[in-house]
């Protein structure tokens, strides 16, 4: 990749590829939006592969690169005020255990929710739980990513995971009551 060689930046799409969609997607609400991002990042990654000093070390360079483009998305004007719909995710499953029609809908239903309750959070919760939950990242990393501190990373993800929990619990009624409650509990 250091040489900008096609078929390196080719490899390099398809080993972290999905990784970044997923990533972007859970931040962004948009699929579409999404993969704009990743191809931004991949585009820049291999205009300035010369900044990368560690191999090692490429992984949590292209998520910081989407990160920072999911950022500058999300700062858009235009952006905000945009209806963004959920797109469904359909799983397949071909072996022969695969669960009954009625686990796969009961999975489905729970994942939309799931993925819907992440969505309506703000911004910086999304952006911790997504870190933490879907992509491994422990603390630290997340707090180098989002030029955090710990203590803030862990907080935005307490206050995260609550709200959540309001969302799967009680629905989408009152929401931003609740949300504003569990802020100001936090703050005493």
């Amino acid at each position: 990749m250091k040489r900008k060689e096609e078929s390196a930046l080719q490899e390099l799409m398809n080993e972290y590829g999905d990784y970044l969609i997923r990533t972007a997607y859970l931040l962004l609400k948009d699929h579409q939006t999404a993969e704009e991002a990743v191809q931004d990042t991949f585009i820049t990654a291999f205009d300035k592969i010369e900044q990368l000093d560690e191999a090692d070390k490429l992984k949590s360079w292209l998520t910081t690169i989407v990160l920072n483009r999911c950022r500058s998305q999300m700062r858009k004007w235009s952006w905000k005020n945009i209806f963004l719909n959920f797109d469904t995710v359909e799983r397949i499953k071909e072996d022969e255990g695969a669960p009954s029609p009625e686990e796969e809908l009961m999975d489905l239903v729970w994942n939309q929710n799931l993925s819907h309750a992440i969505q309506k959070l703000d911004y910086k919760y999304r952006e911790v739980i997504t870190l933490f939950y879907f992509n491994e990242l422990k603390i630290p990393e997340i707090a180098s990513y989002t030029n955090s501190k710990g203590n803030t990373v862990k907080s935005r993800l307490k206050r995260g995971r609550l709200l959540l929990k309001e969302l799967l619990m009680e629905g989408e009624e009152g929401f931003n009551e609740r949300e504003e409650k569990i802020q100001k509990s936090a703050r005493s």
